[in-house]
């Protein structure tokens, strides 16, 4: 059995100001880095893929709203053609650093309120699976399991893997907890530790009423700006490693 631990990086600005990202790269097999929309900037970006690239991560986009001020966390009313260029433009800057630094671009997953509301809106989840599919179509599309961005991925030809998180709460529909709730967050190394478990071995979630909903997931997020991100991360992996699961990144299928 294995699992792929992904975590979002690079959302700081200037490369001497990189948050956790130093300790948080060789606890991870898939990097998310912000490609300046939400988070980051050109040396931000640099510095993370030639990061992920020492450690051996798999460097992803994540593309976002262009919403600076909200962390690309408020919702946006973008038409489709206007969704599809910001995520193509942000996934090419990155992809320029990549391959500057001899590697290849591995997976794109949206961030915050672009994510959120992708998962939802077959238009929107569209318009992103289609910047892939332009672009790349050997990159992976990450989401959440049965969204609309799955559809989407699935309609085109293009790979998806569903990702649960270790760090939030999610609704009885399978939703995250909203932020602005007061459990939304998880903050103890020890329930995070349960819930990935419980994703990861028999492929459910309890859900914040207490119901056991599924949830089956081939990658897991830690947020890299949360609190607890690096001794969650650490955490994680020494309890996985130790129940014999392997971490590492998903496979692109024409490997």
């Amino acid at each position: 059995m294995h699992i792929d631990i992904n975590c979002d990086m690079g959302e700081s600005y200037g490369a001497g100001r990189i948050g956790n990202d130093e300790e948080l790269m060789p606890l991870v097999s898939s990097a998310n880095i912000a490609c300046g929309f939400h988070g980051g900037d050109p040396l931000t970006m640099h510095h993370a893929v030639l990061l992920a690239q020492k450690n051996g991560a798999a460097v992803g986009a994540h593309p976002s709203y262009p919403d600076l001020q909200g962390f690309g966390r408020r919702n946006m009313q973008l038409s489709s053609q206007e969704v599809y260029d910001i995520v193509l433009y942000q996934i090419g800057a990155l992809e320029a650093y990549t391959r500057a630094g001899g590697g290849k671009l591995h997976h794109v997953k949206p961030h915050g309120a672009l994510y959120n509301q992708a998962a939802k809106d077959e238009e929107l989840a569209s318009a992103i699976a289609n910047a892939l599919y332009y672009f790349d179509k050997t990159l992976i599309l990450f989401g959440p399991p049965a969204s609309e961005l799955e559809k989407a991925a699935l309609r085109l030809g293009i790979q998806f893997c569903a990702e649960a998180f270790a760090d939030r709460t999610y609704q009885p529909d399978g939703s995250l907890t909203p932020r602005n709730q007061p459990n939304a967050l998880i903050r103890d190394t020890v329930l995070c530790l349960q819930q990935v478990c419980q994703i990861v071995e028999k492929g459910t979630v309890t859900a914040s009423d207490g119901s056991v909903i599924p949830m089956k997931a081939g990658t897991i997020c830690i947020h890299g700006d949360g609190l607890h991100a690096v001794e969650f991360a650490r955490a994680i992996r020494q309890s996985l490693t130790e129940k014999g699961i392997r971490i590492q990144s998903p496979q692109p299928h024409h490997a």
